[in-house]
């Protein structure tokens, strides 16, 4: 939805009334739709399509074509790649389609 407008607002009442709100880092998968996100958290976490298609009642050949977006997005090309970068908060926050690494031309 996109409330970083009050969320800051929110944030500045807090802080006018002498508390602090803690801010939040960009998520690790900015830039992935919510199914992507499932899918990519699940074969992160080492789930074949086929389980992870059980679980999200998708086919297998619908979870593939996901993962294959979430790669293209990711800029990883293994499971275990994408694991790891879903963990480590790896991801450009400003270019969702590099992982790590300075920040390219806008």
């Amino acid at each position: 939805m996109q409330a970083q407008a009050f969320a800051e607002r929110a944030r500045r009442e807090l802080q006018a009334t002498g508390e602090k709100a803690p801010r939040r880092p960009a998520p690790a998968d900015r830039g992935l739709t919510a199914q992507e996100s499932r899918i990519a958290h699940l074969a992160g976490d080492g789930l074949t399509n086929r389980e992870i298609g059980a679980r999200l009642f998708l086919s297998p050949h619908t979870v593939e074509w996901h993962l294959r977006k979430v790669f293209t997005k990711t800029g990883v090309s293994s499971r275990r790649q994408l694991g790891a970068v879903l963990r480590s908060g790896g991801m450009d926050p400003h270019r969702p389609d590099r992982v790590g690494g300075p920040p390219g031309p806008r």
